[in-house]
C-alpha cells in the first residue's frame, strides 16, 4: 500500500495534466456506444495504439470524473486496497459518478473493486493492454456488466483523416494522394506516435518494451532467447501457415505446450493473431495448423528479417486487421483439392476474400480465381471479393459474381 498523501499528490496531478492534454485525432469508433450506457466500458489493445488518448477524448462527454493512470511508475506499489482510499480522496475534493482507469491490468484483483463500485452506480471506463488477463477476469467477475472495445493502431481511414485528405469525393488528384498514403501505410503501418515522428527506433522500442515488460517479466519466461526468436520468426513469416510442432523443432524446444504458451502470450499482448482454418467441426478447427498475422506492418518491418518487398503479404495483413476492426469472425479456407482462400468471413452468407497485388499476371489470376470458384461452389456462395492494389473489375460466371476491388476503396467502405 502507498502512503495516502503520495496517492493524493500523484492522482490529482494526473487529473490536472489530463485536462490540459491535446485531444488528438478523433478515432473511427462509435463514442456514443460507450457514453450512452451504464455498462462498464473496457478498451483493450496493444500498447501505444491510442487507448489513453481515446480515454481523454471520452472525458469530454462528462462534466466531472475521477481518473487514475496505473502505468505511472510512482504508483508501482499501488494495490487493490488503494482504490477505495483514492476514491475517498477524490470525494474530498468533488463529487462524481464517473471514473476512468488507465492500464488497469497492472493491479491484481482489480475486478473486485470495479464490480463493487459498478453496483454502487458508477459509470466506469477502463483500458488495458493484456487481452487474456482482461478477458478471463471480466468473464469471471463481470459477466453481463461490460462492453469490450478493441483498439488497434490507425486504420487507413484514420491515417487519411490525420493527413487531412478528403476522400468523400474521389477525383484524380485525391486518388493520387490516397495511393501515396496507401504506399506509406503498407510499409509503415499506423502506430499514432510513429505517424508523427517517423522513427523506426521508436517502433523497435515499443516491440522490446512489450516483449520484456508485458511478457517476459509478467509470465516469468526463463528462456528469453528462444521466446524472442519465436516472436521474430512469426513476425518474419506473417500470413503463413504455422505448425506448433514445426516451431518446436525449429527452436529446439522439447515441448509443444511451451510453443503454444509462447504464442498465446504474444496474442495476449496483441502482437500477433492466430487465424484458424474454417471447418464445420470446432474440434478440427482447433487441431489444424494456423495462419499468423501481426498487429501492424510498420512494427513488423522494423523488427523482422525481410528478404523481398512482400507487398502482397503486407496487403493481406492489412485486410485481416481491418476485418478484426470491423469485429468480423475471420478464418482461412482450404478447398477439398487443397486450394487456399485467404479469408472466410463467418456471416450469412459467407464472405470469401482473396488478396493479391495484381491480377494482370495470367498465372496469378488463374490461381486466385481457381481457389475462389472452388470455394464458392463448395460453400454455395454466389458473391466474393478479390482485393488488389489498384485494379477494379467484375467477373461473372454462371450465377456467381467475383468483384475485383482496389484495397484503398475497400478500406474506405464499411
Amino acid at each position: 500500500m502507498l502512503a495516502e498523501n503520495m496517492i493524493e499528490e500523484v492522482v490529482l496531478e494526473q487529473w490536472q495534466n489530463l485536462k490540459q492534454k491535446p485531444l488528438g485525432l478523433t478515432r473511427d469508433y462509435d463514442y456514443s456506444s460507450i457514453t450512452n450506457n451504464q455498462l462498464i466500458s473496457v478498451i483493450s489493445g496493444i500498447r501505444r495504439s491510442g487507448k489513453s488518448t481515446f480515454l481523454l477524448q471520452l472525458t469530454k462527454y462528462y462534466e466531472s470524473f475521477y481518473y487514475i493512470n496505473l502505468d505511472d511508475e510512482r504508483l508501482l506499489n499501488f494495490s487493490v486496497e488503494d482504490f477505495q482510499r483514492t476514491l475517498l480522496m477524490y470525494q474530498k475534493h468533488f463529487q462524481s459518478k464517473t471514473i476512468f482507469l488507465d492500464e488497469i491490468q497492472n493491479i491484481a484483483n482489480w475486478e473486485r473493486f470495479i464490480r463493487r463500485i459498478y453496483e454502487e452506480g458508477y459509470k466506469i471506463i477502463i483500458t488495458g493492454s493484456n487481452a487474456n488477463l482482461l478477458g478471463s477476469e471480466l468473464a469471471t467477475h463481470l459477466t453481463g456488466r461490460y462492453l469490450l472495445f478493441e483498439m488497434f493502431p490507425f486504420s487507413f481511414k484514420e491515417m487519411l483523416n490525420y493527413h487531412q485528405i478528403d476522400y468523400s469525393l474521389i477525383i484524380s488528384s485525391t486518388k493520387a494522394a490516397i495511393l501515396s498514403r496507401m504506399d506509406e501505410y503498407i510499409q509503415n503501418g499506423g502506430f499514432p506516435e510513429f505517424v508523427q515522428i517517423q522513427s523506426k527506433d521508436y517502433l523497435r522500442q515499443v516491440y522490446n518494451d512489450i516483449l520484456y515488460k508485458d511478457l517476459i517479466v509478467r509470465f516469468n519466461i526463463k528462456n528469453h532467447k528462444v521466446f524472442k526468436n519465436l516472436a521474430q520468426y512469426l513476425f518474419t513469416n506473417f500470413t503463413k501457415i504455422i505448425s506448433y510442432n514445426s516451431l518446436r523443432k525449429l527452436l529446439s524446444i522439447s515441448s509443444v505446450n511451451t510453443i503454444k504458451d509462447y504464442v498465446d502470450y504474444l496474442q495476449q499482448a496483441y502482437l500477433v493473431f492466430e487465424c484458424y482454418k474454417f471447418d464445420f467441426s470446432l474440434l478440427k478447427q482447433n487441431t489444424y495448423d494456423k495462419k499468423i498475422y501481426v498487429v501492424d506492418n510498420g512494427l513488423r518491418n522494423a523488427v523482422s528479417f525481410k528478404f523481398s518487398a512482400d507487398t502482397g503479404r503486407q496487403m493481406e495483413n492489412i485486410v485481416f486487421l481491418e476485418l478484426k476492426r470491423r469485429r468480423k469472425q475471420v478464418y482461412f479456407y482450404k478447398t477439398t483439392d487443397n486450394f487456399e482462400v485467404d479469408f472466410l468471413v463467418y456471416e450469412n452468407p459467407y464472405l470469401l476474400i482473396q488478396v493479391t497485388y495484381s491480377m494482370m499476371n495470367a498465372e496469378t489470376a488463374q490461381r486466385e480465381l481457381r481457389a475462389l470458384k472452388l470455394a464458392m461452389q463448395e460453400l454455395q456462395v454466389n458473391q466474393s471479393i478479390i482485393i488488389t492494389y489498384n485494379e477494379e473489375d467484375i467477373i461473372t460466371d454462371s450465377e456467381r459474381t467475383i468483384e475485383i476491388i482496389p484495397m484503398w476503396k475497400w478500406l474506405l467502405n464499411n
